[in-house]
């Protein structure tokens, strides 16, 4: 399992598994509960590279991330 901390969101960490090019599992420690389980839900089992496409440039409110960017973030450095 992959642990990354975050910068600038409300969850702290971010845990991650892959099998070849797929996300195993999801994890946000912290944040909005409902919202992390829902993402981490949506995205196991679809390809890292996808995910990463789809997630890179989400913001949260007047942030400049958020959490699915951090998540796409960890995985590029994953990559």
């Amino acid at each position: 399992m992959y642990r990354i901390k975050t910068s600038g969101v409300c969850a702290s960490e971010i845990h991650f598994d892959i099998e070849g090019d797929k996300i195993k599992k999801v994890e946000f420690i912290g944040g909005c509960p409902g919202n992390a389980i829902g993402l981490s839900n949506m995205i196991v089992g679809q390809s890292v590279t996808e995910v990463i496409k789809r997630l890179r440039d989400v913001k949260c409110g007047g942030k400049n991330t958020s959490c699915p960017s951090q998540l796409a973030l960890a995985l590029e450095a994953y990559l």
